[in-house]
């Protein structure tokens, strides 16, 4: 969940359309985590959870599908809703994958 912050927050156009799925994955992330781990390995019983991904969705949605704006994407990375470090290490991993095949 990204950070309880005090204050009205001002959501920008196009929030509408991916807020189901946003809320859509945090389901998903709750019912993975309250799912019984009964005799499991920890990196086992965390599987689930890291497969889920909001970070993903939202690279996936910028990136590769071009179908989010700049201010919708600054907007969920700074409101805590995807992680910038780690999109950029997919940008870098893509980018030396192309680099190296051309």
């Amino acid at each position: 969940m990204p950070k309880i912050k005090i204050g009205h927050v001002e959501y920008t156009e196009g929030w509408v359309l991916i807020e189901p799925t946003i809320c859509e994955l945090d389901a998903k992330i709750r019912e993975a985590e309250n799912d019984t781990h009964d005799r499991k390995r920890k990196c086992k019983a965390l599987y689930p959870i890291s497969r889920i991904s909001r970070s993903h969705y939202i690279y996936d949605l910028f990136h590769r599908r071009k179908d989010m704006s700049n201010d919708l994407y600054e907007f969920c990375l700074d409101q805590g809703y995807a992680d910038c470090n780690l999109i950029v290490k997919w940008k870098r991993s893509v980018a030396s994958t192309l680099y190296h095949l051309s």
